[in-house]
């Protein structure tokens, strides 16, 4: 049975899954609970996780590797003041999530609340942002390599530079159930998917590769809007654009962001100084900046849990609250920040429904979910011929920020030369190099194309990874350092 986190009633048989999953009641969590309290706290919590992963990679038309991986476990969390206690099992035994819970439970000093009596139903969202689909994990192994076969063959037929091709397909699913002292018991099954490309072109001795992939929080039905061929036929134009690229101009120069997955960008730059725990700290370059100024009066940066079958959406947090869509930057005003229960509490906010971790075995941080700024006045047209010579920036690999000061650098994997308005010469790996608030203030243009990456982007933190989106209308900088190697 396959328990939809939407579910607003669970039934019988819910509450059975999850007993089965993980062999507890409300009885056994209860005793959890107040063993984790038993020295004090504010607040305790049980994260339940069991997780199954599955890849196969094709590569130069053989299956290289397949891989198929299951891990369970509980977390257990004691919250005192702004202090925590944390523990984890991977064994259900009854005693090793006592001990779990007794090591946690260090952390208190005396005082403190009793848990309260559990809700002894699992609830779920009021609905689900998931795939109803089959999941890509129940599928049969066959069925996925002839969808990697297909890839192959169209990146293969797309240019007769095409040398290497490798594809792979990934699936997830992870069954949580979020058991908290304040008497609250929250469980979710959530899927995941990617599907990814590399293809190489070589001419002569120049060797050219590019990788793109999608996917997001659905099963099979993902191949029927975004088929294998066109993947590979992707990652095969961009790996030929390569061949007849320039260097990139160096300096200071206008940057126009396509729409889609530039909002990596905005997700780097910008969104990891809006999650509140830097800000508690006062590492942020936006702590103490709330109704202030932050940005061009162009830019809205939302970050919405509840899109639906996107990478980064969620039907509840890890803390076990409802996912929201929230306002982070106005007309670009600071309006909000990203929490955790401990960052709420201590902003005396509510929760945003960004409680994340990695898995069982990590700590609750706050994350972001998917980050987006929402479209403006202009057209993508408008935007491109206001620029007499600039940059034009379509895909990245990725990028690093020092969150205390906004200071980024981020290497594209397709871009070109704007010149008198048009687009032209596609352009080398080139790095974009900046202030993600200065960046905000010089947004000069903001288009109506409005558009979300497909599902392929992972956010790193503190050593613990994450399923993310990110979105972007097409944007122009101003002014932004492109560190190319050509002046001018």
């Amino acid at each position: 049975m396959r328990y939809d986190g939407g579910m607003s009633d669970p039934s019988d048989e819910a509450r059975r899954f999850f007993a089965e999953r993980y062999g507890v009641d409300s009885a056994r969590i209860s005793e959890l609970l107040a063993t984790a309290l038993a020295r004090g706290g504010d607040f305790a919590e049980l994260f339940f996780e069991h997780r199954t992963n599955g890849a196969i990679t094709l590569d130069d038309q053989r299956v290289k590797s397949a891989t198929r991986s299951v891990e369970q476990g509980v977390g257990v969390r004691v919250v005192r003041g702004e202090s925590i206690g944390y523990a984890y099992t991977e064994s259900l035994d009854a005693a090793a999530m006592r001990r779990a819970a007794e090591t946690a439970s260090r952390i208190g000093a005396g005082g403190g609340e009793p848990p309260r009596a559990l809700d002894a139903t699992p609830a779920g969202a009021a609905e689900s942002r998931y795939g109803e689909e089959a999941l890509l994990g129940d599928a049969p192994a066959a069925a996925k390599v002839a969808l990697l076969e297909r890839a192959d063959r169209a990146a293969r037929a797309f240019d007769p530079s095409i040398a290497r091709v490798e594809a792979s397909v990934a699936d997830e699913r992870k069954v949580v159930l979020v058991a908290r002292s304040d008497g609250q018991l929250r469980g979710d099954d959530q899927p995941l998917m990617r599907f990814n490309v590399m293809a190489l072109s070589q001419r002569g001795e120049s060797r050219q590769t590019a990788r793109t992939g999608g996917g997001g929080r659905l099963g099979m039905e993902y191949f029927e809007r975004v088929p294998p061929e066109e993947t590979a036929r992707e990652a095969a134009r961009q790996a030929v654009l390569l061949q007849d690229a320039v260097e990139a101009p160096a300096g200071e120069v206008p940057v126009v962001l396509a729409a889609g997955d530039s909002g990596i960008l905005l997700h780097e730059a910008i969104g990891h100084g809006l999650e509140a725990d830097f800000n508690r700290k006062g590492t942020s370059n936006y702590t103490g900046r709330l109704g202030q100024p932050v940005a061009s009066e162009l830019v809205t940066v939302i970050d919405d849990a509840t899109i639906a079958r996107s990478r980064g959406s969620i039907n509840v947090d890890d803390e076990g609250n409802p996912a929201r869509r929230n306002t982070l930057i106005a007309g670009g005003v600071l309006r909000g920040y990203l929490h955790d229960e401990i960052s709420a509490r201590h902003f005396g906010a509510p929760p945003t429904g960004s409680g994340r971790r990695q898995s069982f075995k990590h700590p609750i941080m706050p994350r972001m979910t998917n980050t987006l700024m929402l479209p403006g006045p202009s057209t993508p047209d408008e935007v491109i011929g206001s620029v007499e010579r600039g940059v034009y920036c379509t895909a990245f690999s990725g990028g690093q920020v020092n969150i205390s000061n906004g200071d980024f650098v981020f290497s594209t994997t397709e871009a070109y030369l704007i010149e008198g308005g048009r687009i032209t010469a596609p352009l080398r790996t080139t790095n974009l190099i900046g202030n993600g608030p200065d960046a905000l203030s010089k947004v000069s243009m903001v288009a109506n194309d409005y558009a979300l990456s497909d599902g392929r982007w992972t956010c790193g933190k503190e050593g613990q990874s994450v399923p993310v989106g990110v979105g972007l209308p097409t944007v122009l900088v101003s002014a932004m350092t492109v560190g190319g190697t050509r002046l001018g």
